[in-house]
């Protein structure tokens, strides 16, 4: 008879594994957590310092409503740590009307009757003067409910909780394989082979070596901050709020202004450009001028007023899927393995709903926001 070590096991404590393994724990399943570096850590995704949140899901019609249940619990996870995790200040979505960015929330706005005020390009520079070169036939798009979160923090909470819960939690232990078997799974790591019934892996851009089929792709995308040649105010966070600003080449430039000793946080979204394929064990993670000399060149004509070079620049590594969705679900249909993956860049906002899905799916729960249009099947 085989001897299960848990009940359950969540591979990759990231943001969306670190909050399944608190809802998990949190409603009393026998559970463990693995870890192959630190919670919190800078070589995935969830770090940064700041996210931004945002109910206008444009990505996709269907993000609004777990939007809506990812904010519900993100003030949970604050009540139980006594932690503020969220900081609500509002967000502004810039570009052409019919565009992706601008557009696209506003459509999301009208279909879930979610706040917005629209300024016209004109008024638009006179409310916002750091934002410049910005078209006449561009718009931009207040959302009062948006905000920044800050992702390292959000992940050691809600591991901290889980462990208080009952989670057994093994940082620095790297998952090497995971191996279903009559009834459960065996996860092997170099030093011995744990036994559960069911793993539910949150990796990354490790996730498609763990679970292979799935069409994942890992690129490097750098985060760079600014500091302003003048510190005149006009560059803090009232004035110069968090923003997705869609350039008339398509590329979305992004960023906040400064805030709780935080420089002016910017990035390029890129056709290829500045994302490139990693091999996710490649520890490389220096930084060349081809990261941010791109965004460098763009600012003096659409943000002015910062310094010609960064002063900090990090590499974030990001999952990408061809439809630009999430993947969440059981391969297959299989009882044994959950996968959760293909953040594509904006999954963070949503990892306090997308946890929960998880742990509904682990105890066969219905579905409290429907995330069937993200099944790992849909590619086949």
């Amino acid at each position: 008879m085989t001897q299960w070590d848990a009940e359950a096991a969540v591979v990759g404590l990231g943001a969306w594994g670190a909050t399944a393994l608190w809802k998990l724990a949190a409603r009393g399943v026998d559970i463990l957590g693995f870890e192959r570096f630190t919670p919190g850590h800078s070589l995935g995704s969830s770090h940064g310092g700041s996210r931004m949140f945002r109910l206008t899901g444009l990505e996709h019609p269907q993000l609004v409503p777990l939007a809506r249940r990812s904010g519900e619990l993100w003030s949970e996870l604050e009540d139980a740590a006594q932690e503020r995790l969220f900081f609500p200040t509002g967000g502004l979505l810039i570009g052409p009307e019919n565009g992706h960015i601008a557009g696209g929330t506003l459509r999301a706005a009208h279909e879930h009757g979610i706040e917005v005020r629209t300024y016209t390009a004109r008024a638009l520079r006179f409310q916002y003067p750091r934002h410049t070169g910005v078209p006449g036939h561009h718009i931009g798009v207040w959302e009062p409910s948006a905000g920044i979160l800050r992702p390292e923090r959000a992940v050691r909470t809600a591991v901290t909780l889980a462990q208080r819960a009952g989670a057994r939690v093994y940082a620095d232990t790297r998952i090497t394989s995971v191996e279903p078997v009559t009834g459960g799974v065996l996860l092997h790591t170099a030093q011995r082979t744990v036994r559960v019934r069911q793993v539910i892996v949150t990796a990354g851009s490790w996730l498609a070596t763990l679970v292979p089929g799935l069409p994942l792709e890992s690129v490097r995308m750098p985060i760079t901050w600014f500091r302003p040649l003048e510190p005149d105010g006009t560059f803090n966070l009232e004035s110069f709020p968090v923003f997705m600003r869609e350039l008339d080449d398509s590329r979305v430039l992004w960023g906040s202004g400064t805030e709780g000793g935080h420089d002016i946080k910017l990035g390029l979204e890129d056709r290829g450009v500045t994302a490139k394929p990693i091999d996710p064990d490649d520890s490389d993670r220096s930084v060349t001028p081809d990261d941010w000399s791109d965004l460098a060149g763009t600012l003096p004509a659409k943000i002015p007023g910062l310094e010609t070079l960064p002063a900090r620049v990090a590499v974030s590594t990001q999952t990408r899927t061809p439809d630009g969705q999430f993947v969440i679900g059981r391969p297959g249909g299989d009882p044994r393995v959950i996968v959760a993956g293909g953040d594509n860049g904006h999954g963070f906002p949503y990892a306090t709903g997308i946890g929960e899905a998880l742990a509904d799916i682990a105890q066969g729960r219905p579905a409290r926001v429907p995330l069937d249009f993200l099944s790992p099947d849909r590619f086949h």
